[in-house]
C-alpha cells in the first residue's frame, strides 16, 4: 500500500465515524481531491492528533484528527469520563459550560451525552456564559469535574476544550497525561455510548448565585461613582457584567454597540483580544464621545479584563494599561482594604507584586504560567497574570475572572475619584515607593513552529552574556525545574548593571507564538524624577528587545 493509499484509508475510516454533517462533507471533498492526486491538505489534517494537555484542547475548526470537531471532542469527553471513573467518581456530576463560538453548543451537548453514557451525571449551563461562571459552578454544585468549551481570545476559526477538576481549578500534571492516555485508548466512536437525553440543563440559579458572590468582592459602602465604557469584544460578557454592575450600584457602562453582542465571526477585530493592535479602537472612539473615567474590555469568554485610562499624551487620548499595571493597582487596593493571605503571580509577571506584598507583610509566591498553577497556591488571597488575568475572589472562582476584576478596578477608580486622583496617580505612587517596574514583550507569531524550536535551541546553545549593556548574572533552563517550580519549557535570565532586569522566554501554550517577557527596574527619587525614569526604562526595554531578538535569531 502506498502512503497515499494509507492516507485515504485512514481518512475514509474517520469519515465513516464522523457524526457531523458539515465536517463529513468537508472531509468527503478532501478525500475526493486526494483520489485525484491532491493529498497535501488531507495529509496536514491526518499528520497526527490534536494533543490534550494542561490547556485541554485548542485548535482550528475543521475535519480530521488535527482539527477541532465533534469527533475529536467526543473522544476527549470519553477519555475524561474514563479518567473520572478510574478515580472512583462514577455517578459524580460533571458541569459543562460553553461560549458563543462556532460549534461550542454542539461540543457541549456531545460532552453531556458522553458523560451520561459513561454513568456520570451531566449538567449544562443554560446558555453561552463567561468561563468564570463555569469555574464557580463546579464548586457551588459539588461537581467532580467541569468542562468549558471556549477558545478564549483566539481567532474566529478556532475553538477549544478546557477541563477543570472538582477543586474548581484547571488540570495540571499528571492529570493531563492520564486523561490523554484515556483519550488515546478510545478505539472507535462506535464504542462510545451517547444517549439522546438524560442530562440536566440548568436554569439561572447558578448564575444568580455567581452574581450574588460578585457583590462580595467590593467593600460595603465604598464609592461607586466611576463611569465606564465597556466592550464585550463580540463575546459573552455583556449581560453578566452589566448585571453585576447594576447590583453593585455603579453607573451603567456605556456599551460599545458594535461589539456588545456575541458574534462568532468577530467582524470588527482581526483578533478578539484586547491586547492586539486595533482591537480597542471602537472602545476608544466611544470613550472620546462620552468621556468616562475608565474603559473596560473583556475577552470573548470574559475571563480576562483590560483597562484603559485617559492620557492626553497618548494617541487618541486613551492608553491601555498593561496587565502588570492593573495587577499592581488591584494589589495596592486590596492592601489598603486590609486583606490577609498570600499574593501570587506567574513567573512572567512583574516582580512589583512581590515588593507590594513584602511592604504589607503578606505572603508571596511565584508559579509557572497559567491560573491552573496560581489557583493552587495555599492561602491564596489574590493572584494575577500579565496577560490580563486576575483572581480577586479565589474562594468563589479559582481561576481568572474578568467580571469581578472589572468590578474591583471600578471600585478603585471610584475611591480615587472621590479623592481627586486617578489610577495613573496611584501607579506613580507605587513607582516612587518601590521603583519603576517597567515591562514589555517581544512576541513572535509564526506559521512554522520550527522557528520557535530554533530560537529556543539557539538561546540554549549560545546563551547571551549581556543584554542592553546589562550583565546576565544568572541563566536558568526551566526545563530542569527549580526548587520552587516544576519543569517547563522556558528560559529565565537575571541581569544587573546600572539597573536590574529580568527576561523570560517561552513558547505559548495556546497559540503559535514565541513569547519573551522583559522587565527593568529603575529607582525613582521622588515624583519629579518619574519622567526621566520612564525614559530610561523605555530605552533599556528597547535595547533588551533588540539584543534578545538577535541572540535568538529572530
Amino acid at each position: 500500500m502506498t502512503q497515499d493509499d494509507d492516507l485515504l484509508t485512514r481518512a475514509q475510516a474517520w469519515l465513516d465515524e464522523d457524526p457531523d454533517q458539515e465536517t463529513r462533507e468537508e472531509l468527503a471533498r478532501l478525500i475526493e481531491d486526494g483520489r485525484a492526486g491532491a493529498t497535501d491538505e488531507l495529509a496536514v489534517r491526518f499528520a497526527g492528533t490534536l494533543q490534550f494537555g494542561t490547556a485541554g484542547l485548542r485548535g482550528e475548526l475543521g475535519a480530521g484528527p488535527l482539527r477541532m470537531n465533534r469527533s475529536v471532542v467526543i473522544r476527549a469527553a470519553a477519555g475524561l469520563a474514563a479518567y473520572l471513573r478510574a478515580k472512583g467518581e462514577e455517578g459524580g456530576l460533571v458541569v459543562i459550560g460553553y461560549d458563543a463560538r462556532h460549534k461550542s453548543a454542539d461540543f457541549a451537548r456531545d460532552t453531556a451525552a458522553v458523560m451520561t453514557g459513561a454513568g456520570l451525571r451531566a449538567a449544562l449551563l443554560p446558555r453561552p456564559l463567561p468561563t468564570p461562571v463555569l469555574a464557580y459552578a463546579i464548586r457551588h454544585l459539588g461537581a467532580v469535574a467541569g468542562v468549558e468549551v471556549t477558545a478564549s481570545h483566539n481567532p474566529p476559526r478556532d475553538n477549544g476544550y478546557k477541563v477543570y477538576l472538582g477543586d474548581g481549578s484547571q488540570i495540571v500534571p499528571p492529570a493531563d497525561a492520564e486523561i490523554a492516555a484515556e483519550i488515546a485508548a478510545v478505539r472507535s466512536l462506535h464504542d462510545v455510548p451517547r444517549p439522546e437525553d438524560g442530562w440536566e440543563t440548568l436554569g439561572d440559579e447558578v448564575l444568580e448565585a455567581y452574581l450574588e458572590r460578585t457583590d462580595a468582592v467590593l467593600t460595603p459602602g465604598s464609592p461607586r461613582t466611576a463611569r465606564t465604557v465597556y466592550t464585550a469584544m463580540h463575546g459573552v460578557g455583556k449581560d453578566v457584567l452589566t448585571a453585576a454592575f447594576a447590583r453593585a450600584g455603579f453607573p451603567p457602562p456605556a456599551l460599545v454597540a458594535e461589539q456588545a453582542d456575541p458574534d462568532p465571526d468577530f467582524p470588527t477585530v482581526a483578533f478578539p483580544n484586547p491586547e492586539e493592535p486595533g482591537a480597542m479602537d471602537l472602545a476608544f472612539e466611544a470613550a472620546r464621545a462620552v468621556a468616562p473615567d475608565l474603559v473596560i474590555a473583556n475577552d470573548p469568554d470574559a475571563d480576562r479584563c483590560a483597562v484603559a485610562v485617559p492620557d492626553p499624551d497618548a494617541e487618541g487620548g486613551w492608553r491601555m494599561l498593561r496587565g502588570d499595571e492593573v495587577g499592581a493597582l488591584l494589589a495596592a487596593h486590596l492592601v489598603r482594604r486590609g486583606v490577609t493571605g498570600v499574593f501570587a503571580e506567574s513567573i512572567v509577571s512583574s516582580s512589583l507584586l512581590g515588593r507590594i506584598a513584602e511592604g504589607a507583610g503578606l505572603g508571596y509566591e511565584e508559579t509557572l504560567t497559567g491560573f491552573k498553577w496560581i489557583a493552587r497556591v495555599e492561602g491564596l488571597r489574590y493572584g494575577y497574570e500579565e496577560a490580563l488575568g486576575y483572581c480577586v475572589d479565589p474562594e468563589g472562582v479559582r481561576d481568572k475572572d474578568g467580571v469581578t476584576a472589572a468590578l474591583i478596578v471600578t471600585e478603585l477608580a471610584s475611591v480615587l475619584k472621590e479623592e481627586g486622583r486617578s489610577l495613573t496617580d496611584l501607579l506613580d505612587d507605587l513607582a516612587v515607593e518601590h521603583g519603576l517596574h517597567a515591562t514589555d514583550q517581544l512576541s513572535v507569531r509564526v506559521e512554522d513552529l520550527g522557528i520557535i524550536a530554533n530560537a529556543m535551541a539557539a538561546l540554549r546553545e549560545r546563551p547571551p552574556v549581556a543584554l542592553a549593556g546589562l550583565t546576565v548574572v544568572s541563566a536558568e533552563d526551566l526545563t530542569k525545574g527549580t526548587e520552587a517550580l516544576p519543569p517547563t519549557d522556558g528560559l529565565r535570565y537575571h541581569l544587573e548593571g546600572d539597573y536590574r532586569a529580568r527576561v523570560i522566554v517561552r513558547p505559548s501554550g495556546t497559540e503559535p507564538k514565541l513569547k519573551c517577557y522583559l522587565e527593568v527596574v529603575v529607582p525613582v527619587d521622588g515624583a519629579d524624577a518619574l519622567p526621566a525614569a520612564r525614559a530610561t526604562a523605555a530605552e533599556l526595554l528597547a535595547a533588551v528587545k533588540r539584543d534578545l531578538a538577535e541572540a535568538a535569531g529572530l
